[in-house]
C-alpha cells in the first residue's frame, strides 16, 4: 500500500471535480492518456497498476460534470476505457483484503455516479469480484436490495443502481439458479437484467433454452443489436459455430465503421474466407453497396471493390485516393478507380467537391492507366464520360474540358 500511495500518477492532478470545460474532445485525450499510463505500469507492476485504474474510476465521473455529452463521444471513450481497466483490475494478483478494498471504492464511485459515466461498471461486477467466495458475497449484500426494488408494492419498489452488478456476482458465484428466480421477481422485464437469465441457462447447459430466453426478450425498448450478441456469444461458446454465424453474426457485429464491422466479423469467423464475409455483409446494406469500396480494398478484393465502387454511389475522394495509393503497385485498379471517382463527380456525388478533387481524380485514374499501358484508351474513356456530364453546371468539365479537348 505504501508503494502505491508514493508513486505519482500523472493522470491524478487531470482528473479533479469539474477540472474540464464543455468541450468533450480535451476530456476523451485525457481519459486515452489515462488508461495509456495505467497499462504502461501493468507491465511491469500489475498490482500498482490496479490501484492506479480505481483512483482514475473513482475521479473520472466528478471531473467530468460540466463536459458536453451530447454527441456520446465522451460516454464512449469512458466505456472503452471501463472495459480495458476491468481487465488490468481483474487480472492484478491481489489478495483478498486488498481486492475487496477496491470493491468498496468502486462501489462508493458507482452510488455517486450522478451523470451517469461508470454505470456499466456494474456489468463487469463479477469480473471485478475475482474468486466466487467474494461474488457470492457481494451477491448476498446486494440480492434484498434488488428484491425490494423489484418489489410488487409500488410504494417500495424503485431504481437501484446495484441490480446489474448483483447480476453479475451472482453469475459468477455460480448460483445460476438463483438469478433465474431473482429475474421472476422483475416487475417491468428489460434485456439489460435479462441477459444475464440467458447468461445463466447457458451457464447450466440449456443452450437452446438461453437462445429462446434471449429471444423472447425481444421489444420495442430493448436492443436487438445487443441480443443477437449475447446469443451468438452463447452459440460459439457451444461450439454452434455455423448457427452462430447464420443467425446472429451479421447483425451481431456492427462496428463504427464499414471495415470495423468487417474485422470484427472476421475476427470471430477464422474459417470463413473474406470474399464470403463481404459478400454477406454487402447483402445486408441494400443500395449502399458502394460503401462497402474501402473495406474490399483494404482487404485486398480488388476486383471486387471496382465492382462495388460502380454499383451504387461511393466518396469520390475516397476513389481518388485509392487510383493516387495504388498507382505504381496496382495500375488496373488505379485506372478503375480514377474513372470511377470522375464517374459519380459528374453525377453530382460528393461533399464540398473543389477543382482540385477534380483534378485529383482525373491525374490519378490517367497514372493507373500509363502504368498499365492502357493511356490511349483510358483518355477516351475519360474524354467520352466528361462530354456526356450534364449535371448541374458541368463543374467537371469546366475544369477537364480544355485537357480533354471539349
Amino acid at each position: 500500500m505504501r508503494k502505491a500511495e508514493a508513486h505519482r500518477w500523472e493522470f491524478a492532478s487531470r482528473f479533479r471535480r469539474g477540472a474540464f470545460g464543455w468541450k468533450s474532445q480535451p476530456a476523451i485525450q485525457r481519459v486515452r492518456q489515462a488508461v495509456s499510463e495505467i497499462r504502461k505500469v501493468a507491465r511491469r507492476d500489475p498490482v500498482l497498476a490496479a490501484e492506479g485504474a480505481v483512483r482514475f474510476l473513482e475521479r473520472v465521473s466528478p471531473s467530468l460534470e460540466h463536459v458536453d455529452s451530447s454527441s456520446g463521444a465522451i460516454g464512449t471513450a469512458v466505456n472503452h476505457a471501463i472495459e480495458e481497466l476491468v481487465v488490468v483490475i481483474a487480472g492484478a494478483p491481489a489478495v483478498a483484503p486488498t481486492r475487496e478494498g477496491w470493491l468498496e471504492r468502486l462501489w462508493e464511485a458507482h452510488a455517486n455516479d450522478e451523470i451517469p459515466y461508470i454505470e456499466r461498471l456494474g456489468d463487469f461486477w463479477g469480473e471485478l469480484c475475482v474468486s466466487r467466495e467474494i461474488a457470492s458475497a457481494w451477491a448476498d449484500r446486494l440480492i434484498g436490495v434488488v428484491e425490494m426494488a423489484w418489489s410488487p408494492d409500488s410504494g417500495r419498489r424503485g431504481f437501484f443502481h446495484g441490480t446489474t452488478a448483483c447480476l453479475s456476482a451472482l453469475l459468477q458465484a455460480g448460483r445460476h439458479e438463483a438469478i433465474l428466480a431473482l429475474l421472476e421477481k422483475e416487475p417491468f422485464p428489460w434485456w439489460t437484467y435479462r441477459q444475464w437469465g440467458a447468461r445463466a441457462l447457458a451457464a447450466l447447459g440449456r443452450t437452446d433454452g438461453a437462445i429462446q430466453y434471449a429471444e423472447a426478450s425481444r421489444g420495442l425498448n430493448d436492443s436487438p443489436v445487443a441480443i443477437a450478441r449475447v446469443c451468438e456469444e452463447i452459440l460459439l461458446a457451444s461450439g454452434r459455430v455455423e448457427e452462430a454465424y447464420r443467425r446472429y453474426a451479421l447483425e451481431a457485429s456492427q462496428g463504427t465503421s464499414y471495415l470495423a464491422t468487417y474485422r470484427a466479423l472476421a475476427g470471430k469467423y477464422p474459417g470463413k474466407g473474406p470474399a464470403e464475409l463481404l459478400e454477406d455483409l454487402v447483402a445486408t446494406t441494400p443500395g449502399d453497396e458502394g460503401k462497402w469500396f474501402a473495406t474490399a480494398k483494404e482487404m485486398g478484393l480488388f476486383g471486387e471493390a471496382i465492382r462495388l465502387a460502380n454499383w451504387t454511389p461511393c466518396d469520390p475522394r475516397t476513389l481518388t485516393r485509392a487510383a493516387r495509393d495504388f498507382a505504381g503497385a496496382r495500375p488496373e485498379f488505379a485506372l478503375e478507380a480514377g474513372v470511377a471517382a470522375l464517374r459519380w463527380l459528374i453525377e453530382g456525388y460528393g461533399y464540398e467537391i473543389t477543382g482540385a478533387d477534380v483534378s485529383g481524380a482525373g491525374a490519378n485514374g490517367r497514372k493507373g492507366a500509363e502504368g498499365a499501358g492502357r493511356a490511349g484508351e483510358a483518355r477516351e474513356r475519360i474524354r467520352k464520360l466528361v462530354a456526356a456530364e450534364s449535371f448541374g453546371e458541368r463543374f467537371v468539365t469546366r475544369i477537364l474540358g480544355r485537357e480533354l479537348g471539349l
